[in-house]
């Protein structure tokens, strides 16, 4: 069951950027405005959206009317044509529905380098507008979609003394995912009452714990973008359900966090490293980064080979200070290897075992009490092809 939050309302349509002609333009009114915060990505190389939106934050101090979204154009690495274009779709939807133009927030994923065609976006708003509505979600998580081969959707439902709050959150993202964030657009409505302020803390949180403990191939891209909206409309105010929002909204995450993985460009098979007894929390984070990066160990994984070699040699270069002989790694209920050296197991076990939709690999490093859980997948020919192929 898919809890719907009180406040805003949704409608996708065609607009022609997509070549398979599918829908790739999506559209989120807040008629009466919602509070937000979004975090973006760290690539240096910031798509035209990614740059107004930021703006667009903090000119209209974190108060937004209407998300509009298309896939099949990044818009990135168009120069200051590509600002204007961005610019351009905001006004004009700003126009239709009555607001400044700073209340719009915009975002694009597809291609970059091209530029995008923004009358086709402009010309198709007024539809957009007119044809919005509250159950209307999964149309908006569907245009969003580019090498996805399904949508992503979560929520939760938070209820207080008789009163109930919902958060729900869509997602895309296949390919170019790596922790800082991904090629990934991510959308959260809530109905609570909450300041910009709030939200911005909550939003780090959760996302430090989800998407950015993820990856599928190592690539960070250039249009990251996690937006959360607050409406109000629950008339449920954040600091009197603190502890269950925040529980809630790192639920959601992380569930829209593994279904990015599970879609992953020709993924096979979902890994879930945990990497325990570490340092630091970022020390974890580097070890399993560079682990779930290798295209030696996702190669491995693609063939189900419990080649513990590769994970080790991984840790070994992963620029954390270990101690080797202290190392050891475990394959579900099998320690494959001990001490840093093999240890004896069952292959045959051991390739069933990773022959599976998903699977755990667990390290345990005896240097400290930190730990962490990362999911990452294999590297296998089908993600060659997608990605061989994407432009033309």
């Amino acid at each position: 069951m898919i809890h719907l939050p009180q406040g805003f309302l949704f409608s996708a349509c065609a607009a022609g950027l997509k070549v398979s002609g599918k829908p790739d333009l999506a559209f989120a009114l807040a008629p009466d405005g919602a509070s937000a915060a979004a975090m973006f990505t760290r690539n240096q190389v910031a798509a035209a959206p990614v740059i107004v939106g930021r703006e667009h934050l903090r000119a209209g101090k974190g108060r937004i009317h209407a998300v509009i979204v298309n896939a099949g154009n990044a818009n990135c690495a168009t120069g200051a044509p590509g600002l204007k274009t961005a610019k351009t779709v905001c006004q004009a939807l700003a126009s239709e529905i009555h607001v400044r133009p700073e209340q719009i927030f915009p975002s694009s994923t597809g291609i970059i380098g091209v530029p995008l065609p923004v009358e086709k976006i402009t010309v198709a708003l007024p539809d957009l507008i007119a044809v919005a509505s509250p159950d209307a979600l999964a149309a908006f998580a569907s245009a969003i979609l580019t090498t996805d081969t399904r949508i992503k959707i979560a929520s939760e439902e938070i209820e207080h003394r008789g009163q109930k709050a919902a958060i729900v959150g869509v997602a895309k993202g296949a390919g170019m995912i790596h922790p800082n964030m991904a090629t990934m657009l991510v959308y959260l409505f809530t109905d609570v009452a909450a300041s910009p302020g709030d939200l911005q803390k909550l939003l780090r949180s959760a996302v430090d714990q989800s998407f950015n403990n993820i990856s599928v191939d190592g690539d960070t891209s250039t249009n990251d973008t996690v937006l959360l909206l607050a409406s109000s409309k629950s008339g449920v105010p954040l600091k009197r359900i603190h502890t269950q929002f925040e529980r809630a909204l790192l639920n959601v995450c992380r569930s829209l966090a593994q279904q990015i993985v599970a879609d992953g460009e020709g993924v096979k098979h979902v890994v879930r490293l945990r990497i325990e007894q570490a340092r630091s929390e970022d020390e974890a984070r580097q070890i399993a980064c560079t682990i779930a990066n290798s295209p030696l160990v996702k190669t491995a994984w693609a063939g189900a080979d419990p080649n513990w070699g590769r994970i080790l040699a991984a840790i070994g270069r992963s620029g954390v200070k270990i101690k080797p002989e202290k190392i050891n790694i475990y394959l579900g209920d099998q320690q494959i290897c001990r001490k840093g050296a093999a240890n004896k197991f069952n292959a045959s076990k051991a390739h069933e075992y990773m022959s599976q939709a998903s699977y755990e690999i667990r390290v345990t490093l005896g240097l400290g009490k930190a730990s962490l859980e990362f999911l990452s997948c294999d590297l296998t020919a089908e993600y060659v092809r997608i990605n061989a192929d994407y432009s033309t």
